[in-house]
């Protein structure tokens, strides 16, 4: 039995063009604008007192399968998106130009 905590629940608000998790009443968010089929990830935010959880990893994951099953490129212009993706290489063939 694994004292990690659970992954968290992710959803995807396509009308603030955001996905979000909600943990320990804090927000946590990804922030992306669709652009000419290519979604530009452009912010992530996890509170001080929640980093380390894996929570960016999972908005990040969310959000990459997401551009996935919708036949989206992305451009990771956020510092973390751009190290997540270069540690998951399995995504690369997602990176725009």
């Amino acid at each position: 039995m694994s004292d990690a905590p659970a992954a968290p629940e992710v959803r995807h608000l396509p009308e603030a063009n955001r996905f979000e998790a909600v943990v320990d009443g804090h927000v946590c968010r990804l922030d992306y604008l669709i652009d000419d089929g290519t979604m530009r990830i452009h912010h992530t935010e996890v509170p001080y007192p929640l980093e380390g959880r894996g929570i960016a990893a999972a908005l990040t994951r969310t959000a990459i399968d997401h551009a996935r099953a919708s036949g989206l490129r992305v451009q990771p212009l956020c510092s973390y998106v751009r190290t997540w993706l270069r540690r998951h290489p399995e995504h690369a063939d997602l990176l725009a130009g």
